[in-house]
């Protein structure tokens, strides 16, 4: 009897966290952008545009290979990749747009992380997981904003995960965070832990607005959105690493910038075409999107791809502040 109460506590237990969501954060739909199609994508994308982009480090890390690139993947098993260390960085990119005011695309990491140990936001459970002992802050968001003086008018996130809303408490209450549909409904065992967690990094964020995608008439992505209207940033729905993980094309007067996000981690996974590894959802969705999106930067070799967390030698330079 005490075998068969103590089975049915389990199974329900498992039941209860496995309908976790990944944040109790509200979703309402996103205000900026109409949906669109890769077609009118492609007819703009080799325009000089009226953006202006800045790509800053805001911290390096050390984390696991195998959740960055499919290790099981044939290319991967050929180059003799295996489990370990690998350093990464975590950017931010500064939007600047002549009508529509400036933005950035994922959140840096907040002050909080100067002495990751002590950041009350990070449960210490993940704090062990995750190994933010090893992560360096190089600029906080907080530092940035005082340093420029912009007056910041939005937070485009590639996706929801820890190491890209990390700077979301330096944001001042107020502004307007977007990201992909599914982000916060989706449910697994893991958002037991990490839902605390997320939601003290959501907590400056009334509402996370979703993007509205459709489905892309040509077919080539999930869905593509032109956010201001006027072809100069586009959102492109690239699910498999989370439901809702976003990529971004934007067209500046130097030539076009691919911030693929988690769609792909690493320079080695996006020059080889492996998608992410463990870390990711649905990893067949997102060999696809990674597929994609190379499909899209071979027809238009004069963009710049910013990987999501390593930089390619073609890339734009990196501004940053000193390291502490």
């Amino acid at each position: 009897m005490r075998q068969r109460l103590f089975i049915c506590v389990v199974v329900m237990a498992i039941t209860m966290f496995s309908a976790c969501s990944s944040t109790s954060q509200g979703v309402r739909p996103a205000p900026l952008g109409k949906s669109s199609s890769s077609s009118a994508l492609q007819a703009t994308i080799n325009e000089p545009g009226p953006l202006v982009v800045e790509k800053l480090l805001a911290a390096t890390w050390v984390v696991d290979r195998a959740g960055l690139i499919n290790l099981d993947h044939a290319r991967a098993r050929e180059a003799g990749l295996t489990a370990g260390d690998e350093a990464i960085e975590i950017y931010f990119y500064r939007v600047s747009h002549p009508q529509f005011g400036t933005y950035i695309i994922d959140s840096g990491v907040a002050e909080s992380f100067a002495d990751p140990a002590s950041n009350a936001d990070v449960s210490w459970l993940i704090r062990q997981a995750m190994n933010t002992s090893d992560l360096k802050l190089q600029l906080s968001i907080a530092d940035w904003l005082d340093d420029s003086r912009i007056q910041l008018d939005g937070v485009f996130l590639t996706h929801l995960h820890m190491d890209h809303i990390m700077g979301l408490t330096d944001v001042p209450s107020g502004v307007a965070v977007y990201a992909g549909p599914g982000e916060t409904s989706v449910r697994s065992l893991q958002n037991a832990f990490t839902q605390g967690t997320t939601d003290r990094l959501l907590k400056n964020v009334d509402n996370l607005l979703e993007w509205q995608f459709s489905a892309d008439p040509d077919g080539e992505f999930a869905g593509v959105i032109d956010i201001f209207g006027d072809g100069s940033l586009w959102a492109i729905h690239v699910p498999g690493h989370t439901p809702g993980s976003t990529a971004f094309v934007a067209r500046t007067s130097t030539g076009a910038q691919l911030i693929t996000g988690d769609a792909s981690h690493t320079a080695w996974g996006w020059e080889h075409g492996v998608e992410p590894g463990e870390f990711s959802v649905d990893q067949a969705r997102s060999a696809r999107s990674l597929a994609a999106l190379k499909v899209l930067t071979a027809a238009n070799p004069g963009m710049a791809v910013h990987p999501g967390h390593q930089s390619l030698q073609t890339g734009s330079a990196i501004a940053s502040a000193p390291a502490r």
